[in-house]
C-alpha cells in the first residue's frame, strides 16, 4: 500500500499546476457520493465484558453501528444501542458452523435452519437489514455436489421469512470450500430467484481465489454487504494460509483502490464492516476506523 501511495502522490505531482483544481473537484465529487458507513464485526471487538461496555468502547471508536452476533440477550443489545446511538446494520449467524445446512445429518439441517431463523429473527428486533450466513462446508462427509443442493434446498424453506421480516440473507464465502469463483457464486445466489437472498463480501477472504475487485464486478448488486479485512499472499504461502490475515491493515495485499472503485462501478453505498485483527484496545479499534476511512478516501 505504501508503495501504491508513492506512485500515486508522484503521478499527480506531475501534472500541471493548472489542472490541479479540475483533479481536487473530481475527489471531492467521489466522496461526497460514496454514502458509506463504518461498523465492526462482534467477534472481532476484543475489549469489554459485556454488551453495554462493548458498545460504548465503539461509540468511543467513532464507529457508525455493529454488526452484532445472533443468539445474543435481545434485551440487552437493544438497550446498548438505545444508549449508544449505534446503528445494527446486520446480524452474523453463530451457529452455523456447528450446524451446518449442508450436513448428512437431517436432524443437523433442521437444527441449522431454526437457528437460521432465529438469526432473521434477531436482525428485525435490532431494524437490521441483513444477516450473514456460511450456508454449509465441503469435506471429506459431504461433497460439494451434496452442499450445493442441501444448503438450496434449506434456504429456500427460510426464505419466505426473510420476506417476511424484510431481511437479506447474505452468503459468505469464509474458507469452507464451497463457492471458489465469483461465477460460480453469481449462478448460485440465482438459483434462489430472490432479492432476499444475496453475498456478503468479504476482501481478505477472497484474496485466496483471486482480485477483490475482478468479484466485486462480477457480483455486482448482489452484494449486500462488505467485510474490511486484510490478507498477506506472502505471509500465506511462507508461514501457513491463516498466518495472511496477520497483517496491519492497509498493509497487505488487499488493492483497495481498486477495490473501492470497483464499488463504486456497481453504485455500493452500504456498509463497510471491519472483521480485522487489532481491536484488543481503545487506540487499537480507533486505528481500524481511521485506516477504514483513509480506504474509502481512495
Amino acid at each position: 500500500m505504501n508503495r501504491r501511495n508513492f506512485v500515486k502522490k508522484t503521478a499527480l505531482g506531475s501534472i500541471a499546476v493548472t489542472t490541479a483544481p479540475a483533479v481536487g473537484f473530481a475527489a471531492n465529487n467521489r466522496l461526497s457520493s460514496r454514502d458509506i458507513k463504518v461498523g465492526m464485526m462482534w467477534g472481532t471487538i476484543n475489549v469489554g465484558d459485556s454488551i453495554r461496555e462493548k458498545f460504548e468502547l465503539s461509540k468511543k471508536a467513532e464507529l457508525d453501528g455493529i454488526e452484532v452476533s445472533s443468539h445474543l440477550d435481545r434485551k440487552e443489545v437493544l438497550k446498548a444501542c438505545e444508549a449508544t446511538k449505534l446503528k445494527i446494520p446486520s446480524v452474523c449467524g453463530s451457529k452455523h458452523w456447528d450446524l451446518p445446512l449442508s450436513s448428512p445429518d437431517a436432524a443437523i439441517r433442521r437444527k441449522g435452519r431454526d437457528a437460521l431463523k432465529v438469526t432473521l429473527e434477531d436482525a428485525s428486533t435490532y431494524g437490521a437489514d441483513t444477516i450473514l450466513l456460511v450456508p454449509g462446508v465441503v469435506d471429506e462427509t459431504t461433497s460439494y455436489e451434496e452442499c450445493w443442493y442441501r444448503t438450496i434446498e434449506e434456504i429456500k424453506k427460510v426464505i419466505p421469512l426473510a420476506e417476511k421480516l424484510n431481511v437479506t440473507i447474505a452468503i459468505e464465502n469464509v474458507w469452507n470450500n464451497f463457492l471458489l469463483s465469483p461465477i460460480e457464486a453469481r449462478y448460485y445466489l440465482d438459483q434462489f430467484s430472490s432479492p432476499y437472498v444475496k453475498f456478503y463480501f468479504d476482501c481478505g477472504n477472497i484474496l485466496m481465489y483471486g482480485w477483490p475487485e475482478q468479484w466485486i464486478n462480477i457480483l455486482g448488486q448482489r452484494i449486500a454487504k462488505v467485510h474490511i479485512k486484510e490478507f498477506s499472499r506472502e505471509k500465506a504461502d511462507n508461514e501457513g494460509r491463516w498466518a495472511g490475515f496477520e497483517v496491519a491493515l492497509r498493509e497487505g495485499d488487499v488493492n483497495w483502490a481498486a477495490v473501492m472503485k470497483a464499488l463504486d462501478n456497481i453504485g455500493y453505498k452500504d456498509w463497510m464492516t471491519l472483521e480485522q485483527g487489532g481491536a484488543d484496545s481503545l487506540e487499537g479499534m480507533k486505528t481500524l476506523v481511521r485506516k477504514t476511512r483513509e480506504i474509502l478516501r481512495n
